[in-house]
């Protein structure tokens, strides 16, 4: 069997667990557990199905990076329910599921999860910085788009892709991304850049859609092409106003967009592993304590197994 190193975009994970588990089951002192059950099944799931060598959690450090929102100052603002002017601003995060946030980080850790996160960095660049240095295939778990910009069938560098829900997981190659966007993973950040995201506060180049975004990409390989090309006329006049009228955008986007692969962070050589008696009692005593039912079991079992 294929040695891999899955990578969870954690955040995305506890959101869907949190909206996907009823809130119904409390821990004693009446905090709601339903996002970390969601995530421990989620994790069981995963690792039953994919058998990794090695899971590492990654963090949003920093959900709303300022260095982003220097360049484009509508960067996720919509999210925003407490700006923070020498800080991180405070995310719109429903009140049980940010009291949560440190029972799921203890339960990743017991069950020898590492957790990574980089100041000033959000975990898809985590993400991208331990894909592009990975030495062994990756899976890449996530349900945000933005991440197919990493896909790599020559480097086996797949997403797991859960929008759809953990029962009807796509698992997204360089195959995949042409079928549904018409470019390559290595055309995705400026296709994105193009086609801009309302829910990350991309504007986009007003006019270019999905289709228009492929087939200038198609065309002319890259924005940079795309740009070359109206400044040589070869556009139309339409299309070559629509530039001119996002260049500022244009200019700073893709900084943006991109995912960082360079970050001053570095793969912990931590395999998955069934855990020993005294850290299998630690983590059924954690369970235990807030009324994590069935979950965690299931999550040992998992990894004991994988």
């Amino acid at each position: 069997m294929t040695q891999r190193l899955m990578l969870l975009d954690t955040a995305s994970l506890y959101f869907r667990a949190f909206f996907g588990v009823p809130d119904k089951v409390k821990a004693p002192d009446g905090t709601s557990v339903n996002a970390t059950r969601g995530l421990l099944d989620i994790v069981a799931k995963l690792v039953t199905l994919y058998h990794p060598a090695q899971v590492i959690a990654c963090w949003d450090d920093d959900w709303r990076p300022q260095w982003r929102v220097d360049l484009i100052p509508s960067y996720k603002a919509h999210r925003v329910v407490e700006a923070v002017p020498s800080g991180t601003d405070v995310e719109e995060v429903p009140e049980p599921l940010e009291q949560q946030i440190p029972l799921i980080r203890e339960a990743l850790s017991a069950l020898g999860i590492p957790i990574i996160g980089a100041a000033e960095y959000e975990a898809d660049d985590v993400i991208g910085t331990l894909a592009s240095r990975a030495t062994m295939p990756v899976d890449i778990v996530t349900g945000d788009r933005d991440l197919f910009q990493l896909v790599d069938d020559a480097r086996d560098v797949r997403v797991i892709y859960t929008a759809r829900g953990m029962s009807n997981l796509e698992v997204v190659t360089d195959a995949t991304v042409v079928a549904k966007y018409g470019v390559l993973p290595s055309q995705y950040a400026d296709f994105a850049t193009l086609r801009g995201d309302a829910s990350d506060g991309l504007p986009g180049v007003k006019g270019v859609g999905e289709k228009t975004a492929a087939s200038l990409l198609q065309a002319h390989s890259d924005l940079a092409g795309i740009r070359a090309a109206v400044a040589d006329g070869k556009l139309s006049a339409a299309a070559s106003a629509r530039f001119a009228a996002a260049a500022a955008y244009l200019d700073v986007a893709p900084d943006v967009v991109r995912v960082a692969t360079d970050l001053d962070i570095a793969a912990p050589d931590v395999p998955l592993r069934a855990l020993d008696g005294a850290r299998a009692d630690a983590a059924r005593a954690f369970a235990e304590q807030w009324n994590l039912g069935g979950s965690m079991e299931r999550a040992l079992a998992a990894i004991a197994t994988a």
